[in-house]
């Protein structure tokens, strides 16, 4: 009866953390989101926003983090459960680094507004849009794919990365093209090019969050695998 009473109070720790972990997914899904709607429209309050939740997004990553450490020492645990404690530790790790992205993006916003440079910038915002679309898109889908543990979902996350990774250098020619043009842009378009770089880096960390997804269930790293490879794995 012991041994299955601290079972049932592991799994009931296990599902706690997890829902942590998705609250966290969740905050930063938006911080991004609102980080694109302040570039697009270059507003500074919503800009302000996204730098506010960051401090939240750090404090969540570190209490998440201590639990960890606490459950791993008190239960010990093996296997299965092992994997998925090391994967939550993995993928609030990236989580923070998207919330990071979103606060730079943020940052470059109130640089452009406040120097000016806004009123005047060439914004491909249908680009940006296109490009932040499907790594916001990515990044559910990877969240989506954690609380149901489902690798299917998570190999369609893998695979997406290459199309953001097209989107990311198709808008890098545009930016260098506007540059060409009128060297006047020059400083802004670098901005932008940086505003690509971490949409692009949000794509990698949900493709990161899906990689971790097939070791919970599969207890097979994938990392640096080609997508034929994963697939593999999945059969």
């Amino acid at each position: 009866m012991t041994e299955k009473h601290l079972s049932t109070q592991f799994d009931t720790e296990l599902s706690a953390i997890s829902s942590r972990v998705l609250e966290m997914g969740g905050l930063v899904e938006s911080q991004v989101a609102q980080a694109i709607y302040a570039l697009t429209h270059f507003s500074g309050d919503i800009a302000s926003q996204v730098l506010e939740v960051e401090e939240r997004v750090n404090s969540m990553e570190v209490e998440i983090d201590s639990d960890l450490s606490t459950i791993i020492a008190r239960r010990q645990p093996t296997a299965r459960d092992l994997r998925l404690l090391i994967a939550i530790s993995k993928t609030i790790g990236n989580l923070e680094r998207v919330g990071d992205e979103a606060a730079r993006i943020a940052r470059t916003v109130q640089r452009l507004i406040n120097t000016g440079m806004s009123s005047r910038l060439r914004l491909p915002a249908g680009d940006v849009s296109f490009e932040a679309g499907l790594a916001t898109t990515s990044l559910r889908k990877a969240l989506d794919a954690f609380a149901r543990l489902d690798t299917h979902k998570a190999l369609e996350v893998i695979k997406q990365d290459n199309q953001i990774d097209q989107e990311f250098e198709g808008l890098m020619r545009k930016l260098i093209t506007y540059m060409m043009e009128d060297p006047r842009t020059i400083t802004a378009s670098i901005d932008l090019v940086f505003v690509a770089k971490a949409i692009e880096r949000v794509g990698d960390h949900a493709k990161n969050l899906a990689e971790q997804i097939i070791y919970i269930v599969k207890g097979t790293d994938v990392r640096h695998n080609t997508v034929e490879a994963v697939e593999s794995v999945l059969k």
